[in-house]
Order: structure tokens, then C-alpha cells, then sequence
């Protein structure tokens, strides 16, 4: 971890500092990161509740028209 820290850090790097770069990374943190990824979980799983889900067809274009039509007809 050592190496990739210094990596980062530099006159030609993004951060002048050690301690730049870990205040840089606790900022990200505390701007609410972790809680949009536990608000998309949450909005999953209520989409299984409701029965807003799909088979897929292990094509991600196919799945994502198929998921456009279902939204269109309102999951019907």
C-alpha cells in the first residue's frame, strides 16, 4: 500500500502529500458514497418485492430493451 500511496503523490502527482491524499480519500467517503450504494440495494430489493424483475438473456443490450418495453407497460 506503501508503493501506491507515494504513486499518487508527487510534484507530477495528483497529491503533494501522504495526509493530502487520505483526507482526499475520507472526504469521498463522507459524501455519502456508501449510502447511494445501500439506496440502490434497497431500491432492488423492492423491485423483486414488487415483481419488477426479469429473467436474463445474458445479452446486457436485449435485457436492457426488454426491461424498457416491461417499464413501458408498466411491469405487465
Amino acid at each position: 500500500m506503501a508503493d501506491y500511496v507515494n504513486s499518487m503523490i508527487g510534484s507530477d502527482a495528483l497529491y503533494e502529500t501522504p495526509s493530502e491524499y487520505i483526507r482526499s480519500l475520507i472526504r469521498r467517503d463522507m459524501e455519502g458514497e456508501p449510502s447511494q450504494v445501500y439506496s440502490s440495494i434497497i431500491e432492488g430489493f423492492k423491485d423483486i418485492k414488487e415483481g419488477r424483475i426479469i429473467k436474463s438473456s445474458g445479452s446486457w443490450k436485449k435485457d436492457k430493451e426488454l426491461l424498457k418495453q416491461k417499464q413501458a407497460q408498466n411491469w405487465e
